[in-house]
């Protein structure tokens, strides 16, 4: 008796990504950025979905900077002299999105949430970035369910990192607008309950409006007796 042919093994769809835009998302509690992603099949079966993992990061070396720039991101990478060797790409967030099935090209969207938050080292960099582009990476993994032929049933396949990735040029005025946007350029500080209670009774003292009178006016301070300090 004839054994039945082997059915072929799975036609695992091998996947092209391109970031082709990003724009801001109007109506979100947060800033966020919603960056088009074009998914093309460039082999195997149609897609039925995909658990597609994406890691943004930021690669600073990739554009120049200018004498402002270069003294504001001297405490992310040292002096400029040491770029070279010093600087190294920013991760900005990691997030997962769900993709429909599709046969040939489809397009998604990514959204990204922009944190105001002035400790982190991706917010110092852009807010540092008032101009030109902001050079992104994008890069891709996750899980490719197709169906397996003969069989009807779905199969997964693995996307690795290095199947995947593409670059974007987002122009930072964009970032800087849509976070404007939000917190009417008005950056967020985060103090402990002892210092902001001293630097509220700082104010109270000198009959001084706002927590923002109150830093200027100690800068200001700071900034006299230091400079008669180096002219004495």
């Amino acid at each position: 008796m004839t054994a039945p042919p082997a059915l072929s093994a799975p036609a695992a769809p091998d996947l092209a990504f391109a970031v082709t835009g990003a724009e801001e998302e109007r109506f979100a509690a947060l800033p966020t950025l919603r960056f088009g992603l074009d998914i093309t099949r460039t082999g195997g079966g149609p897609v039925s979905s995909v658990a597609l993992t994406a890691v943004l990061r930021i690669d600073v070396a990739r554009r120049r900077y200018g004498p402002d720039a270069e003294e504001a991101l001297r405490e992310l990478f040292g002096a400029p002299e040491q770029w070279a060797t010093g600087m190294r790409p920013l991760t900005w967030t990691r997030t997962t999105v769900h993709v429909p099935a599709f046969d040939e090209r489809t397009t998604v969207q990514i959204p990204v949430e922009c944190s105001y938050d002035t400790e982190l080292a991706v917010t110092k960099y852009l807010r540092a970035v008032g101009d030109g582009d902001v050079p992104l990476d994008f890069l891709f993994s996750g899980t490719v369910f197709h169906r397996a032929p003969g069989s009807g049933g779905l199969t997964a396949s693995r996307i690795s990192w290095t199947d995947g990735d593409s670059r974007y040029a987002l122009p930072a005025a964009l970032w800087h607008s849509l976070t404007d946007r939000y917190h009417a350029g008005s950056p967020w500080l985060r103090l402990s309950r002892e210092t902001y209670d001293r630097l509220d009774a700082y104010r109270a003292r000198h009959v001084l409006g706002t927590p923002d009178d109150a830093v200027r006016a100690l800068l200001d301070g700071a900034a006299l007796h230091h400079s008669g300090t180096t002219t004495t």
